[in-house]
């Protein structure tokens, strides 16, 4: 991944990070700009290429996120309540923003236990959609699941050489970066979650503290190490280099854990 790459990934994790720390304070653009020492229209840029979505409304969705977990947890919350929790100054205000998350209001919510998703999904590529299916979880659901499975394994992968498929054309390395996340997605169990980390990186998150089953993921993933991608009507090997990495029951920040992910990724090509 490029130094630009890089950086961006860097910023994108610190304002996630000041973000996670701040839900229940008043949070503008410009406070998160300035904590990650780059310019508002920089970081909307990012969130918007990245998240699809505008700071501010990545920030109504976590707090309705957090806030529909409060109303199944706690059945005689009061709405008023949740509503100054989470900085709207009436019920009118936090229901409106609710139903926009979430399509539904508060009170059908929690009367149904409609809180099948980590966060009101986001859209993705349809290509990326189709291929990652159920498993497909966005940078932005990412937080909840950490908290759930601090004591699970990432199984971290990378392909080898796509500077040099990139050079034959830039749509045969997209094709690449599908197949790499086709053969993850094929690897992993129903309850693991494939991710991208940066361009022609990413991470399998498991549903398992064994280091067995992880292990078992990694090498059906390896195993097919130089089959071919096809692209206009040419084959074109493709293979993967893959690592794995725990944190052991405490969950990170999104920075200090992308870097570990990145970490783990660097030592498995030595």
């Amino acid at each position: 991944m490029g130094n630009e790459s890089v950086g961006k990934l860097e910023v994108l994790m610190d304002a996630l990070d000041y973000i996670e720390a701040h839900l229940k304070e008043e949070i503008r653009t410009e406070q998160v700009a300035d904590y990650c020492y780059c310019s508002k229209s920089g970081l909307e840029k990012l969130f918007r290429n990245v998240n699809h979505l505008s700071v501010h409304d990545y920030v109504v969705r976590r707090r309705m996120s957090l806030a529909a977990r409060e109303l199944l947890a706690d059945p005689g919350a009061r709405l008023i309540d949740l509503a100054v929790q989470y900085g709207y100054g009436s019920h009118e205000a936090f229901a409106r923003a609710f139903r926009q998350a979430w399509g539904v209001a508060p009170s059908e919510f929690r009367r149904e236990k409609r809180c099948s998703e980590l966060f009101p999904r986001l859209t993705v590529p349809p290509e990326e959609e189709r291929i990652m299916g159920k498993k497909h979880v966005d940078i932005t659901e990412l937080y909840d699941l950490f908290q759930t499975r601090r004591d699970c394994w990432f199984v971290c992968c990378d392909i080898q050489g796509l500077i040099p498929i990139n050079d034959i054309s830039r749509k045969a390395g997209d094709a690449a970066i599908l197949e790499s996340l086709r053969r993850m997605n094929d690897a992993a169990g129903d309850e693991d979650v494939v991710f991208r980390i940066g361009g022609d990186e990413f991470a399998l998150l498991t549903a398992s503290p064994e280091r067995a089953y992880a292990e078992g993921v990694m090498n059906r993933i390896l195993a097919r190490n130089g089959e071919c991608v096809r692209w206009e009507g040419r084959d074109i090997p493709l293979s993967l280099y893959g690592g794995l990495v725990r944190w052991d029951k405490r969950t990170p920040r999104y920075s200090d854990l992308f870097s570990g992910l990145q970490a783990t990724i660097d030592r498995s090509k030595s």
